[in-house]
């Protein structure tokens, strides 16, 4: 068997060969696979790369904004703002967003642009608008700390984001804001986008640009700050939100304004000696403008009524308001006095309006302070009236035949479980109508009331402009029970001031552009005949016997002139009220707690009725006194003139008596709280 094995053996004789060439085989199919799974991966990485470009794309850049010309830089998306004039065209103040006129580089100090270079991008001028080498700084500091403490961003992505973009910290936003920020620098300059920047950051206090901060700030102009200003000006962008200047985080921001200054040394823009003097010599804030501060109330309520009047039709207004810059600093001045001084008895909060004969709102006082509270105390709250709603009773009488020589019955009334008393406990039996509201006689009230039906009285505040009366009222009526604003009821008093006419309160005169294009006008229109103008005069001269009279309950609001007016208090004391009028002025004064706590005994005719008298007598001041119309002696030439017409008498008419109501149950209904 041995003899007949032969081995199958390679050329020579040698068996290694055929195994050699199958290594060699199998080495080469595997480079082939290799080959293969190498193009395979990268065809698949290459696609990927597409795709995530693609994706990138899509969500990043397809609806990235287009970059305008430079010079439409300077205002694109700017935050709108407001001025405000008073009636001779001068300025009263600023709100929304203050744009400072543009302040070039030129003109300031070296060492301000310089503090925002420290402060946000002190390799501005080596970048090309993404700083790579901030970023990775930044994505260090942001990994040790576990949380966001550095941002990277350069002023140039900062102008980008402030003009096009939205503050969201997103991966989109980022990658928008830096391709923003590459197409910034291809268009404009070094200088032109520091420029720029300087005059589009934002600083807080609603100040854009720097020279509107230094004046808000420091009230002088941007090229007149000293260097530890400048420092300051400069921690501010970094967050505003947080560090304010003029709020109660100026702490942080003097601390980072040091921090800007240190860097500045360090870089070499400051000597070690300057970096001492401001470190040793901190800025100090301007004192916010008085003017400002007692104009916050009118303030907000013509920025809403502006802002409607203009439909969107521009970013800037210039708005003309119908305030009297010396009437408005007498209505603050006695309100805040008046409340001082009858501070010890509860009074914590006072609100006052006066009205022209249009109706034009000449003075409005919302509180004390409107940087303490921004609730306006003159036309938002709502709070009982008490006897200051009297005279809308007894006019809703006068129309349904009652006169002030009636006779009415003061003594213990009770209807349907509703028994209310005077506030002095005692009755004087048969009174006339007349001694019924001088003496403001709480059961005379509540007999006519009930007599004349609590619906119709509601119609009547109504007309005269007092809004939100329930549309069935319960015989509480009578007594003020239901919530009213005080620029309401003032209006309704001037239904009498004037002779039967309605002009509704106004407070806005005109709006216009930035550019002085006219928006907006009022026309001048005829007060509308809602009442009777003898019965109006009939009012008129029993309210002038409320201050008059030794009996009256305003007697403390008695004036050098024929003046009317009424007293008001609601339960517990809660709230005091006086509106009055001459021929010149209507005024109407509360006062009270914005927390609805009882005051110690303060009535209408003691701290409202003293300071509606503060107030009126230095609004008269100059001004020769005048009978009301219709008076004997009164002015022919008197601007309510008699203006009456068939058919108005004819809707003048009395109404038919109905018969007594049974009253429904009232319930306290809600205060407005601020």
């Amino acid at each position: 068997m041995t003899e007949g094995w032969k081995p199958i053996l390679g050329a020579g004789g040698d068996a290694s060969g055929p195994i050699r060439a199958d290594l060699a085989q199998a080495r080469q199919n595997r480079q082939q696979r290799l080959v293969q799974i190498a193009v395979a991966l990268a065809l698949g990485i290459g696609l990927s790369a597409v795709v995530l470009t693609v994706w990138i794309w899509r969500i990043a850049f397809a609806e990235l904004p287009a970059i305008p010309g430079k010079e439409a830089l300077w205002s694109l998306n700017r935050p709108p703002g407001i001025t405000f004039l008073d009636t001779s065209g001068q300025v009263m103040g600023l709100r929304g967003f203050r744009h400072g006129p543009p302040a070039p580089l030129n003109r300031l100090p070296p060492y301000l642009p310089k503090a925002f270079l420290a402060a946000e991008d002190q390799r501005f001028y080596q970048h090309h608008g993404v700083d790579l080498r901030s970023i990775l700084r930044a994505a260090k500091a942001d990994v040790v700390a576990h949380r966001v403490v550095q941002g990277g961003s350069t002023l140039t992505q900062q102008i980008a984001r402030g003009i096009f973009l939205t503050p969201d910290q997103t991966l989109t936003r980022k990658l928008q804001e830096a391709a923003l920020a590459l197409r910034i620098e291809s268009l404009m300059s070094k200088d032109e986008i520091l420029d720029l920047y300087l005059n589009r950051i934002y600083f807080g206090s609603g100040a854009y640009g720097v020279e509107a901060a230094s004046h808000t700030l420091f009230n002088k102009s941007a090229s007149d700050v000293n260097l530890s200003e400048a420092a300051l000006l400069a921690a501010l962008p970094k967050a505003p939100s947080r560090r304010d200047a003029s709020s109660n985080t100026l702490h942080s921001a003097m601390r980072r304004s040091q921090w800007v200054l240190h860097r500045m040394a360090r870089a070499g823009w400051i000597s070690t000696a300057q970096l001492q003097d401001a470190l040793a010599h901190p800025p100090v804030l301007a004192p916010e403008p008085q003017g400002e501060v007692d104009y916050g109330y009118v303030f907000d309520v013509a920025q809403a009524e502006a802002r409607r009047l203009a439909h969107g039709a521009s970013p800037d207004l210039v708005v003309r308001l119908t305030i009297d810059p010396r009437l408005q600093a007498e209505a603050v001045r006695a309100v805040r006095a008046g409340v001082a001084a009858a501070g010890g008895r509860g009074v914590t909060e006072g609100a006052l309006v006066a009205l022209g004969p249009e109706g034009e709102v000449l003075a409005m006082v919302g509180g004390l302070d409107h940087r303490e509270s921004a609730f306006n105390r003159a036309n938002q709250a709502r709070r009982q009236p008490g006897s200051a709603f009297k005279p809308l009773v007894y006019a809703a009488a006068f129309e349904t035949g009652v006169t002030p020589e009636d006779m009415v019955k003061d003594a213990p009334v009770s209807i349907d479980g509703y028994a209310p008393s005077n506030a002095d406990r005692g009755f004087l039996g048969d009174i006339t109508i007349t001694q019924a509201i001088v003496r403001s006689v709480n059961t005379a009230a509540v007999r006519i009331a009930h007599q004349v039906g609590p619906d119709k009285i509601a119609r009547l505040a109504r007309r005269f402009g007092v809004m939100g009366l329930p549309d069935n009222p319960a015989l509480p009526i009578a007594l003020g029970a239901y919530e009213v604003s005080l620029l309401d009821i003032t209006g309704a008093y001037q239904v009498f001031q004037t002779g039967g006419r309605q002009t509704t309160p106004f407070l806005v005169d005109q709006v216009s552009n930035a550019r002085g294009d006219l928006i907006w006008r009022r026309n001048p229109v005829l007060p509308t005949p809602i009442y009777d103008d003898h019965r109006a005069g009939q009012m008129v001269s029993i309210l002038r016997q409320v201050i008059e009279s030794p009996a009256g309950t305003g007697r403390r609001a008695r004036l050098d002139r024929p003046a009317a007016g009424k007293t008001g208090t609601s339960q517990n004391y809660r709230d005091a009220w006086f509106i009055g009028f001459t021929p010149d002025f209507v005024a109407g004064v509360w006062v009270g707690d914005d927390h609805d706590r009882p005051m110690r005994g303060v009535t209408g005719g003691e701290v409202p009725a003293l300071i509606w008298r503060d107030f009126m007598l230095a609004a008269h001041k100059g001004l020769a006194p005048r009978e009301f119309p219709n008076s004997p002696g009164a002015d022919p030439r008197a601007p309510f003139y008699r203006i009456l017409s068939r058919e108005f008498e004819a809707a003048m008419r009395p109404d038919p008596v109905a018969p007594d109501p049974k009253p429904a149950e009232v319930t306290a209904p809600a205060r407005s709280e601020p």
